[in-house]
């Protein structure tokens, strides 16, 4: 039991006509979870590996029908889940960027290895084409954790770079569905939307079932309006 109705479409708080999702995947609430849904992944974990559904329902109103967890594998239910089950968003998101690292095997772990020593998870991480034997590298983090990375990395005497960069006041979108494992298409339709919302995107990564945005914090609340309508997430 939950102090909300169920898992939503989107953040009810961004996205005014987000709905309550009858029933998700284990696979898509994990992916959820680890983009910030309120739910203990452990948990999620457990009730996958010994196929226990779930049941997600408010404590406050006994009328809350909630969403429930498990493998919807039949026809009956497939029929009406949609491919793009859910918007999640993250906020206080910040970039790190080396710039001028030398392209060569080994060089990547040497940067992460002391920031999973520090217990600081990095997130989206893109490297750049590489130009006479130098490249640029940007990853992610949470902006509680960015001080502490720029230390680690200045430190940091195993790898040798031109420059680093930061930023913070970042956000990242995410579309969550398992209908998008062999669908083209979803991914032009989520920057198309944020294109004709005007919402620049910083850096992309994907999964088989996510495809996520980084975007300016400020415009968090425009690019998950947009990206619901686009998936018509207000109809479940």
């Amino acid at each position: 039991y939950t102090d909300v109705d169920g898992i939503y479409t989107a953040d009810p708080r961004l996205v005014p006509d987000a709905q309550v999702i009858p029933h998700i995947g284990y696979e898509e609430m994990l992916e959820m979870a680890s983009l910030g849904a309120k739910m203990n992944p452990r948990s999620i974990e457990m009730a996958a590996v010994h196929k226990v559904p779930m049941l997600i329902t408010s404590s406050f109103n006994p009328n809350a029908k909630g969403t429930r967890i498990g493998n919807f594998e039949d026809s009956s239910n497939m029929e009406i889940r949609k491919s793009i089950t859910s918007i999640a968003t993250e906020r206080a998101v910040s970039r790190v960027t080396l710039i001028g690292v030398a392209d060569r095997p080994g060089v990547a772990a040497a940067i992460m290895t002391p920031l999973a020593e520090a217990g600081i998870s990095v997130d989206v991480i893109v490297q750049n084409v590489s130009t006479d034997g130098l490249t640029d590298l940007s990853f992610t983090v949470g902006q509680e954790y960015l001080q502490r990375v720029t230390e680690i990395t200045s430190a940091n005497n195993d790898v040798e770079y031109a420059d680093l960069a930061t930023r913070d006041g970042l956000a990242k979108v995410s579309v969550v569905g398992t209908g998008m494992t062999n669908s083209p298409g979803y991914a032009a339709r989520m920057f198309r939307a944020l294109a004709n919302a005007s919402v620049n995107i910083e850096m992309i990564t994907t999964s088989e079932i996510r495809i996520t945005c980084i975007v300016d914090e400020k415009n968090v609340g425009t690019a998950a309006k947009a990206i619901h309508s686009e998936f018509e997430l207000e109809v479940v």
